[in-house]
C-alpha cells in the first residue's frame, strides 16, 4: 500500500513543465522515420548528415529537420570535423529515457 501512495504523491506533483518536456521526447522519438534514421546511426556508431540521407533515400533538408529533432530532444549528440557534423547516438540520455519509459509502464498497469 506505501508503493501505491508513494506512486500517487509522485503522480501529482509533476510539474506542467516537466510533463510538456516529456512529452516533446516522446514525440520526437515516435516517429518511425526519426527511428530509422537512430537504428542507422546505432549501426554505424556515428554517421554524418549525407551518409544517412543517401542510405535512408531522403531529401538532405528532410534529414537535416529530423536530426535536428533528435538532437534537442537528447536522442543524439553531434561532434563537428571541418564542415561535417557527425551524429552518434546518446546512449546514456537514451538508456535513461528506456529505463523512464519501463517504469512508466510498469506502474500504469496496476
Amino acid at each position: 500500500m506505501a508503493n501505491l501512495n508513494e506512486y500517487f504523491q509522485k503522480l501529482f506533483s509533476v510539474k506542467a513543465e516537466d510533463v510538456k518536456a516529456a512529452a516533446k521526447r516522446i514525440r520526437a522519438i515516435n516517429h518511425p522515420l526519426r527511428q530509422e534514421i537512430m537504428v542507422l546511426i546505432a549501426k554505424s556508431k556515428e554517421a554524418n548528415v549525407t551518409t544517412i540521407f543517401k542510405k535512408l533515400g531522403l531529401e538532405q533538408s528532410v534529414c537535416s529537420q529530423h536530426l535536428a529533432i533528435l538532437r534537442k530532444a537528447g536522442f543524439v549528440k553531434t561532434r563537428r570535423e571541418s564542415k561535417e557534423i557527425y551524429y552518434s547516438v546518446n546512449t546514456n540520455y537514451f538508456n535513461d529515457f528506456l529505463k523512464a519509459k519501463s517504469l512508466l509502464l510498469e506502474e500504469s498497469a496496476f
